[in-house]
């Protein structure tokens, strides 16, 4: 199993872990809940029960202190109409809005329309209980959920909320610096390579000059492959050495770029696969040519590992006016790649080859997208017939609408 593979892995235990928590969460507040809804509906009955007594026996003074007592110690919100629906009475409301100096004739904590609100409230969250009033007609009494109880169904929701912000912001803050060591470690094994290889490569180019001198050998075609894959060395030694540092992007012909690669690279590769580059010769675009060669120099190397036997690879260019942009579309008919794979490809670790280290493509991403300010990702594939690699790129020419 690839490294790609085990964190895609972690991180489905890690959510599946997490929504087990939160389940869990919901359902125990859930449970506290409708015990706590019990709780109240016995109150509530025992609230309808001694008011309808105190109705009946409201001359009788035995039983006035106790029926205050129960009634005060009601804490939920009540309120009793009566056969005609008007508001005689009410418990547990809001003092700063029911305040009414009858003496002071004060009415500035005093909001009539405060009653209608509640009473409308609570009529959606549970029936009337009827009740035989003093005139002999049905009064109803209404009541609503505690404040407390309304919380405490909405707090296992805010919590989740609070706990996922939380988690958001840590994964954010631990990818960042996570990315940022990447970095650095990229950053500091390119440039030891480059400087590992810069010492075999001087001393090759001075047994190259030699072996001309000794042996007269100035035009033998081995001798002249020899100096292309050490200058090819050098090459590579300034790409290491690149990595990390803010690279100088120059005006080229993008057609010109990749046509000078694909001759050097092709005769390196298997002569039964067929390279061929269309499309626009003229379009240009600002590059590094070093970095640019490395990226299609992997792009190219995975279209013929992928080749199993015989096949073609083909390069082509395209300039999109409109968006003043360049499409590089490298295209062959290996093996292909799954769908549910394009986006994996360019993870650091993923290969589907048994000797393969998978970091190829996602140097690739980060010279194209970090580097070149452009975009690549897997325009098109199918299992078995090809795949198809988009590289974008800003055109360096800017083009002025013509008036007519």
């Amino acid at each position: 199993m690839n490294p790609y593979e085990k964190k895609r892995r972690w991180k489905f235990f890690l959510l599946i872990f997490a929504i087990v928590i939160g389940t869990a969460s919901v359902f125990y507040s859930d449970f506290f809940v409708k015990k706590m809804q019990r709780e109240e509906q016995v109150q509530f009955q025992l609230y309808v029960k001694v008011t309808e007594q105190s109705l009946v026996m409201y001359d009788d003074d035995r039983f006035t202190d106790l029926i205050e007592t129960i009634t005060k110690n009601t804490k939920l919100p009540v309120i009793m109409t009566d056969g005609d629906g008007l508001i005689n009475s009410y418990q547990g409301l809001d003092s700063t809005k029911t305040n009414y100096d009858v003496e002071k004739q004060d009415k500035k904590t005093y909001d009539p329309g405060y009653f209608e609100r509640e009473l409308r409230k609570m009529k959606k969250q549970h029936p009337g209980t009827p009740i035989i009033g003093l005139d002999g007609k049905i009064w109803h009494i209404y009541h609503k959920d505690s404040f407390i109880l309304t919380q405490l169904r909405y707090f296992p929701y805010i919590q989740l909320a609070v706990i996922a912000l939380f988690l958001l912001t840590a994964y954010v803050a631990f990818s960042s610096a996570r990315r940022s060591e990447q970095d650095q470690v990229w950053v500091g094994m390119a440039k030891e390579t480059a400087h590992q290889l810069g010492t075999p490569i001087s001393s090759l180019m001075a047994w190259v000059e030699l072996m001309k001198s000794r042996f007269d050998a100035e035009d033998d075609p081995l001798i002249a492959e020899m100096e292309n894959d050490i200058k090819r060395l050098e090459v590579i030694t300034d790409r290491f050495s690149k990595i990390g540092s803010k690279p100088v992007l120059e005006d080229h012909v993008v057609y010109t770029v990749i046509s000078n690669f694909i001759q050097y690279f092709q005769l390196r590769t298997s002569d039964k696969v067929i390279f061929t580059i269309t499309g626009d010769d003229q379009v240009r675009a600002l590059l590094n040519v070093p970095l640019f060669d490395w990226v299609t120099e992997n792009l190219l190397k995975n279209a013929a590992n992928a080749i199993e036997n015989e096949g073609s690879i083909t390069v082509n260019i395209i300039e999109h006016l409109a968006k003043e942009e360049v499409f590089i579309d490298i295209s062959d008919t290996g093996k292909g790649i799954p769908r549910s794979k394009f986006d994996a490809v360019f993870q650091p670790g993923y290969t589907t080859r048994k000797r393969g280290w998978g970091l190829g493509l996602s140097l690739t991403k980060r010279i194209v997208e970090n580097y070149h300010s452009g975009q690549i990702f897997v325009k098109d594939s199918e299992v078995g017939k090809g795949t198809t690699f988009r590289i974008i790129l800003k055109s360096s020419i800017t083009y002025e609408p013509t008036s007519t």
